[in-house]
């Protein structure tokens, strides 16, 4: 199912005498094919993004906090530095929010929201004494009667082409697939249920919290969900639901791949699992007690609903595990068939080997 495009823009963020400037576009982009088919693309990559934080707008207290942490870390300026202006004061309650009231309200153009906000995330990010810089994408789009904000912050990569007589040139793309900074604020959660604090999610990053971190700040947003508990609580709950209901080895495995099913249609679309849903995928005729209530029932029950973690479909298909030299994974169906464990002794016994491992055995032997 297609997105339906509103604006997309894109500023560059460079450095410039040691100072992070914002070299803006003047108007947003025709919403040309190439466009469209760019926005369909970064949302997909991003949606494919695992770990990602899911929060809401930070408290007053909470943007205090940030404001103390990030005067800790910022360089002393040089001696008879001219302090630098900047276009915003970054800790009204809070800039980001702000502007984006503004534009829900129809106070602020796209094109000015969006210039305002790069100027914003460039005085954090000189703040936090980064070096990053590249081309801040600005998309805004409509999905399934949903309204988005995607900000992505994207590096270029050279590539060599070749034209129709046969020359070589070498040109710059963006580098989508790596997306490291990127935040996409559902606005029609925002607009009717705000209070649940789950309308902003962003990519948490792999170098380090320091990432993620300035970028939360940059956002005034507060991470309020843990979506790798919450999975891997799911996962758990699910297991066992199985045990509890009875369901023999056969609907086990039936029932994990149905789950998995779901999870990929999940992950594709950009749509948060719900507990309901899981509910009605592992229905079955003589069930004495269906998956949501038996969910609401545990001590620690699990949120209505979630953003999906595309690691945690590994463990439902695949046991795994690494350490002392041996790494190891093998699809869940095989246990008992050609994979027995023996828990007593803490012995596991394969039949059938894979060809290429068994010929390696027999090499050493040799």
């Amino acid at each position: 199912m297609s997105l339906i495009i509103h604006n997309v823009i894109v500023h560059r963020i460079a450095a410039k005498e040691q100072q992070l400037v914002v070299l803006p576009r003047q108007d947003t982009c025709e919403v040309a094919p190439e466009i469209e088919q760019l926005a369909q693309e970064l949302n997909h990559i991003y949606n494919s993004k695992p770990g990602k934080g899911v929060g809401g707008f930070s408290s007053v207290a909470e943007l205090e906090r940030a404001k103390e942490e990030l005067e800790q870390d910022a360089p002393e300026p040089e001696e008879g530095a001219i302090p630098q202006a900047t276009p915003m004061n970054p800790y009204a309650l809070n800039e980001f929010q702000l502007q984006l009231d503004k534009l829900i309200a129809g106070e602020h153009d796209f094109v000015s929201f969006s210039r305002d906000v790069a100027g914003l995330l460039a005085y954090h990010l000189q703040s936090m004494s980064t070096d990053e810089t590249g081309f801040l994408v600005f998309s805004h789009f409509q999905f399934l009667a949903t309204d988005y904000l995607l900000i992505s912050l994207l590096d270029t990569k050279e590539h060599v082409e070749v034209s129709g007589e046969l020359d070589f040139s070498i040109n710059s793309h963006l580098d989508l697939a790596k997306m490291q900074l990127a935040a996409r604020v559902d606005i029609t959660q925002y607009q009717t249920s705000p209070a649940q604090n789950r309308y902003i999610s962003f990519i948490k990053g792999r170098i380090g919290r320091k990432v993620s971190d300035f970028f939360m700040h940059f956002l005034g947003c507060e991470e309020l969900v843990d979506i790798k508990k919450q999975n891997k609580q799911l996962l758990e709950n699910v297991e066992q639901y199985l045990e509890n209901e009875e369901f023999d080895p056969h609907e086990k495995q039936e029932s994990r791949q149905m789950l998995v099913d779901y999870y990929k249609e999940k992950l594709e679309a950009g749509e948060d699992v719900t507990v309901k849903d899981i509910a009605e995928t592992l229905s079955k005729d003589d069930q004495k007690q269906d998956f949501y209530a038996f969910a609401q029932s545990l001590e620690e029950p699990l949120e209505e609903n979630f953003q999906p973690d595309r690691a945690a479909i590994k463990t439902l298909n695949k046991f795994s595990g690494q350490g002392g030299g041996i790494s190891m994974n093998f699809d869940r169906k095989l246990l008992g068939e050609k994979v027995f464990y023996d828990a007593q002794n803490d012995i596991l016994t394969i039949k059938g080997l894979p060809a290429n491992l068994r010929d390696q055995l027999n090499r050493w032997q040799d």
